[in-house]
């Protein structure tokens, strides 16, 4: 169980809704004067965003997953992410719709930098890998954590890796995973999550 501080952590994030519009917000702010790598994030935001908004223009819940949702108890999803994530670009636009779609669950983004404490309760075979989705119920246990991206490019990531191919080389190869479709197995994913615990 989460302790009482660490339980109301989700009420303190970002609903959708204020995260894409602080998202958009970063998007229109001017490059001039960044520094190198504050332009990197900026490239990614804008790539991100795109991404996002073809992912949700193309995703319909699946039965199974909706069928799930309504038996769901009222729950916190909490999600650590940022918006310069490529994983969270694909991934997010599904976990956001499955949160609307369940009548007790209520979303709220936290930005990972802002939380590390808490994030360092989620890592990723030792980093802090995002995003990471966690539902938790109103009496701080949690229910299921997800993340940081489908288990079929987890396996593709690390496998490369292990491979020894180049890291610029690795991310292109899961961008195209999720490109291809691959973001549809979050929402299988989290039918099996929330089916093991309804």
């Amino acid at each position: 169980m989460l302790d009482y501080f660490e339980a109301q952590r989700p009420q303190q994030g970002l609903t959708y809704e204020a995260y894409l519009a602080l998202w958009q917000e970063r998007l229109q702010q001017p490059t001039t004067g960044l520094d190198r790598t504050a332009r990197r994030y900026h490239f990614y935001r804008t790539y991100n965003w795109d991404r996002s908004a073809r992912v949700q223009a193309a995703y319909t819940l699946s039965e199974a997953l909706q069928a799930r949702l309504h038996h769901l108890e009222p729950q916190w999803w909490m999600v650590l992410t940022e918006d310069w994530c490529v994983d969270s670009a694909f991934a997010l636009p599904v976990v956001a719709a499955a949160a609307q779609a369940a009548p007790d669950v209520k979303l709220r983004i936290l930005e990972r930098e802002a939380n590390l404490d808490l994030m360092d309760r989620y890592l990723t075979n030792g980093s802090r890998s995002i995003p990471v989705v966690v539902a938790i119920s109103h009496d701080g246990e949690e229910r299921f954590t997800w993340g940081p991206r489908p288990r079929a490019a987890q396996a593709l990531r690390e496998a490369k890796l292990a491979e020894g191919v180049d890291g610029a080389q690795v991310a292109k190869l899961v961008i195209d995973y999720y490109e291809t479709g691959g973001w549809g197995d979050v929402d299988t994913e989290l039918t099996q999550l929330i089916g093991r615990t309804d």
